[in-house]
């Protein structure tokens, strides 16, 4: 797992699968763990991450309902988790399927966890709208289109804009079970202002970038939607793996 410093409250720790990016955010005396990284060995470290740092732990977010991005409980027994109340929705209409899909996964790599993942008490939150961390304000986005739920969290006293499943520098855009091309279209322009204002932008898949490169995904990303079914791929994500996600899009275009 890697981990950067973006600004002296915020840290990103990239897993070693699927590149998936955890933020950590702390003000005064709350800090919030947002999305998770994936492996046993990871999600051991996150506590001890926080000590070292400095960080006192109050609470998970997660920006949307996929498995990968739901594990900080493993870390963190028994805390609340806050989602959307698009993703409170989804959790409810899709009872036990991160659990189901982490199985799964872990059978397949045969890896061995010491608990399940139960999710526990989960916190709609309105979005758009405001979360409080100590005595700073971050800003919930909707982001739609990838899958029917999420937010991304806009932390404007550090410059970092947390994204969710957007604006990856690793994969193209995916359009999963409940998204939509018009629906990912809306939400990379309802980011755009919030990214041309970042300094960092956090990628739920691929970890931290620079503003100007998550600009430059961006234009990408929205050329590759517009020119469905006969886009070509963004040329630094050409590889077999996107070659599959990209045909999944068109299955479901």
């Amino acid at each position: 797992m890697r981990v950067v410093g973006l600004h002296p409250g915020v840290l990103v720790a990239t897993s070693r699968v699927f590149q998936t990016a955890c933020t950590i955010v702390r003000d005064g005396d709350e800090c919030l763990v947002i999305d998770s990284p994936v492996l046993p060995d990871e999600l051991d470290m996150l506590p001890a991450l926080l000590e070292q740092a400095g960080f006192p732990f109050s609470g998970l977010l997660a920006t949307h309902g996929d498995w990968d991005h739901l594990l900080g409980r493993l870390a963190f027994a028994g805390a609340a988790l806050g989602v959307a109340e698009t993703t409170a929705a989804r959790l409810t209409a899709e009872p036990g399927d991160a659990a189901r899909r982490l199985r799964a996964f872990d059978d397949e790599l045969y890896l061995e966890r010491s608990a399940p993942l139960s999710l526990g008490q989960v916190q709609a939150l309105p979005v758009p709208g405001q979360l409080d961390v100590g005595s700073q304000t971050i800003e919930l986005h909707p982001t739609e289109g990838h899958v029917a739920d999420g937010m991304a969290l806009w932390l404007p006293w550090a410059g970092v804009l947390v994204a969710g499943d957007f604006l990856s520098p690793v994969e193209i855009p995916m359009i999963s079970r409940g998204g939509s091309r018009s629906a990912y279209l809306a939400t990379l322009e309802r980011l755009r202002p919030l990214v041309e204002e970042a300094d960092h932008v956090v990628a739920g898949h691929g970890g931290a970038i620079d503003a100007a490169r998550a600009l430059a995904i961006l234009r990408e990303d929205v050329a590759y939607l517009e020119g469905l079914p006969d886009s070509k791929l963004p040329l630094a994500r050409r590889s077999d793996e996107q070659k599959r996600i990209h045909g999944e899009n068109l299955e479901r275009l």
